[in-house]
């Protein structure tokens, strides 16, 4: 399904990852423990400004702060909507 979301200036749409169920040493988390994630995938970015233009991509796995952007629903499913100086690192 497209997203029909369309981000102004230097903004970004991310998709955030799941959070972990379980720990390395298999100990399940429960809902109320689990942290937020911290990286996503980019769904939409939008045009830039005028003398930045916008390098992250659609597509792209990225690193952003525990608590950079706004959280928002569409369709029934969360996103965040940040600016892209927000973005740490693309992995």
């Amino acid at each position: 399904m497209a997203i029909n979301v369309k981000p102004l200036a230097d903004r970004v749409l991310i998709e955030p990852a799941t959070a972990e169920e379980k720990t390395a040493g298999g100990i399940i988390i429960p809902d109320t423990a689990k942290e937020k994630p911290m990286k996503g995938k980019v769904i939409a970015v939008g045009n830039g400004k005028k003398d930045e233009p916008i390098t992250v991509k659609v597509g792209n796995n990225v690193l952003y702060g525990k608590y950079s952007g706004t959280e928002i629903t569409i369709d029934g499913k969360e996103y965040l909507i940040m600016r892209e100086s927000d973005i740490y690192a693309v992995i």
